[in-house]
């Protein structure tokens, strides 16, 4: 519902005419820009994930690429983020990690993703006139809950000792006591993969590639369509995006971005039906890549099992 009223909101009185016109004229060199940044973008979160996962084991990059090709799959297809869990179980299929464990590093990864959203909005906000009311307020919520989310990443791997015993002294039966204290030692220890200060500092180096290709890729793909986007306006726009996705939405978050693109964009000059034009052909061109990728995915992590 939220979703659908987001996407009213975003479309009433547009010339829809004028936004396929602008949507036809696109220039194919631009588009082929944005799609490679988009790939490049890809193959850098793989070996982001990577990292996390080869502090308890050894995985190939390309096993790790092609399981979260087909995690982004689902999360473009399916609803509640559900590609996550898809991503977490082909490689706790393939390894001796469990479920629990690969699926900690996937939500830090998340999570790491959210705090440094909230910096990249913040960062983009101190030269952005006129700024979004709406994203100010959205930046200043995420900011509380990205850094308790820092500080939990931070003290929790600690509080191990504590926690177990806390855990046996709860009057609880013996087989939901073995199995709470079994998932609390595996969540642990994928929060203990960010405390590595070297496997940290490459996590972070990948993290700030991503979120510049990312940004080089909106400036591609809006050129493309005749619109000048400057460095500063994408990465507000991608922090937006990015933000929004928190919200609950359809699959590919269809209403939530058009809402977040034409809200974003009309300020710095860009009219509805070209914020609209933009975001429409962001979308398919995001949809064309997952599917590139994430179908094989499917197919080749498959036949492997």
């Amino acid at each position: 519902m939220l979703a659908a009223v987001l996407l009213y909101l975003s479309i009433r009185g547009v010339d829809w005419a004028r936004v396929w016109r602008t949507i036809a004229s696109a220039q194919w060199r631009y588009i082929a820009a944005a799609v490679g940044f988009t790939m490049f973008s890809f193959f850098m979160r793989a070996l982001r994930w990577r990292i996390l996962l080869n502090a308890e084991a050894r995985f190939s990059v390309g096993t790790v690429f092609w399981a979260n090709s087909a995690g982004y799959l689902g999360n473009n297809f399916l609803p509640a983020r559900a590609g996550e869990l898809i991503r977490s179980l082909l490689i706790s299929s393939r390894s001796k990690l469990s479920k629990t464990y690969v699926l900690t590093t996937a939500l830090g990864e998340r999570l790491m993703d959210a705090i440094a959203l909230v910096l990249w909005s913040s960062l983009a906000l101190m030269g952005v006139n006129p700024k979004p009311h709406w994203m100010e307020d959205v930046s200043r919520t995420m900011a509380m809950l990205a850094g308790a989310g820092a500080v939990a990443v931070m003290v929790l791997p600690h509080t191990g000792g504590l926690l177990e015993t806390v855990l046996r002294r709860v009057p609880l039966p013996a087989s939901v006591r073995r199995v709470l204290l079994g998932l609390a030692e595996q969540v642990l220890l994928g929060l203990r993969a960010f405390h590595d200060w070297r496997r940290f500092a490459g996590f972070v180096c990948l993290m700030v590639v991503i979120w510049t290709a990312d940004s080089f890729g909106a400036i591609a793909g809006a050129r493309a369509l005749g619109i000048s986007l400057s460095f500063r306006v994408a990465m507000l726009l991608l922090a937006g995006l990015g933000l929004s996705s928190a919200l609950p939405s359809t699959p590919g978050y269809v209403g939530i971005y058009q809402f977040v693109a034409v809200t974003v964009l009309t300020p710095f000059g860009i009219s509805r039906d070209g914020a609209l034009a933009y975001i429409l052909v962001a979308q398919a061109l995001g949809y064309a890549v997952v599917l590139f990728f994430g179908l094989p995915a499917l197919y080749k992590l498959q036949r492997k099992k």
